[in-house]
């Protein structure tokens, strides 16, 4: 071929990307194939392919009424579609056309005469291949099929966005069990709720106190027991009562803020480490969690905690904060069970 293939301006950033959606030589998948049918059905062409474009190779993640599941990069339509990810590219003629009356897709079999291709392209703009319709007629391309066919190529991008932030969702959280493994065999992780431990909560507590006392920010803490849970225990039996500690677990979760630590302190009581929270902020956290745990849907019977708060002032040190937060948290069991005291109320 004489015609000299062209290259994105942008080629080693394009194969990159390409390469980060890991979507090159993966199993045929239905949601790919439907957009392809329904592109030859919109555009009336026998073929219809998504195809993709790495440094030596077009590989095709869905074909219809080809064969062929990959060719030489040199021999290449969407090549060219690429260089202008912002535009379709019609051949109405392939025969006719200088750039690709010698290709041997044209000379020989498959014979292709009509092309065209609609770019798939990323949100930060790079090409990785073209969702395109074929025929082995001349033909030309309405502008109603036409924008059609760009419809359908968003939909596939979509598709590969969506497969995309799925597998950096999965490569989190592979991250983070396997963080939670290696804090597990440190001893800072309870087994059972998966939150940090009593042994964690001292230090972070003692690393918050610290901080608090040398640049004179709030500091608070919630200590949190669950009413009535050894009678819980032993009607229900033990496995049920982790149920309800791993649920109490989540709730904590769920209402602690990205700078909070959220730990099971020791049997039934939980910890909220709130940094730069003060007095009201931290008792309207409270009331959110005491809250939300008693409309819980539960499957024995109803369950409740009892609150205790403490918050920075002239306790000696940590250990002493939390000593008064579990303080309050007694105090508040014992005005009645379900409410929430202040250790400076």
């Amino acid at each position: 071929m004489n015609v000299p293939l062209p290259f994105t301006v942008n080629e080693q950033v394009r194969l990159a990307a390409l390469a980060d959606y890991a979507i090159l030589d993966t199993a045929a998948e239905q949601g790919y194939d439907d957009l392809t049918c329904l592109a030859a059905s919109v555009c009336g062409t026998p073929v219809a392919l998504i195809s993709l474009l790495d440094e030596t190779r077009e590989w095709f993640k869905s074909r219809v009424g080809l064969a062929l599941k990959q060719t030489r990069r040199e021999y290449s339509f969407c090549a060219h579609a690429i260089a202008n990810p912002h535009e379709l590219l019609v051949i109405e003629d392939a025969s006719r056309d200088s750039r690709f009356a010698a290709n041997p897709l044209v000379v020989d079999a498959p014979a292709i005469r009509f092309y065209a291709g609609a770019p798939l392209v990323t949100r930060s703009g790079e090409a990785l291949g073209v969702l395109c319709v074929i025929d082995y007629q001349p033909r030309s391309l309405d502008e109603r099929s036409g924008e059609a066919l760009r419809c359908l190529a968003r939909q596939v991008m979509a598709q590969l966005e969506l497969r995309h932030a799925r597998s950096l969702l999965q490569n989190a959280q592979d991250k983070v069990a396997d963080l939670t493994s290696r804090l597990t065999l440190h001893g800072e992780v309870d087994a059972l709720t998966q939150l940090h431990n009593r042994r964690a909560l001292q230090i972070k507590l003692a690393e918050e106190w610290e901080r608090a006392f040398r640049y004179s920010t709030p500091l608070s803490l919630l200590v949190l027991d669950i009413d009535e849970f050894r009678s819980y225990n032993e009607a229900h039996g033990y496995a049920a009562g982790d149920q309800v500690l791993r649920k109490v677990a989540q709730l904590l979760s769920r209402g602690a803020r990205l700078s909070d630590m959220a730990a099971r302190s020791g049997g039934d009581v939980f910890a909220l480490v709130l940094p730069v929270t003060d007095l009201d902020s931290a008792l309207q956290i409270a009331e959110r969690i005491r809250y939300g745990i008693e409309l819980e849907e539960w499957p024995q019977r109803p369950i409740t905690v009892s609150i205790g708060v403490s918050t920075y002032g002239i306790q000696a040190d940590a250990a002493s904060f939390l000593a008064q937060a579990e303080q309050a948290t007694v105090s508040a069991k014992r005005n009645g069970r379900n409410c929430i005291v202040s250790s400076t109320l």
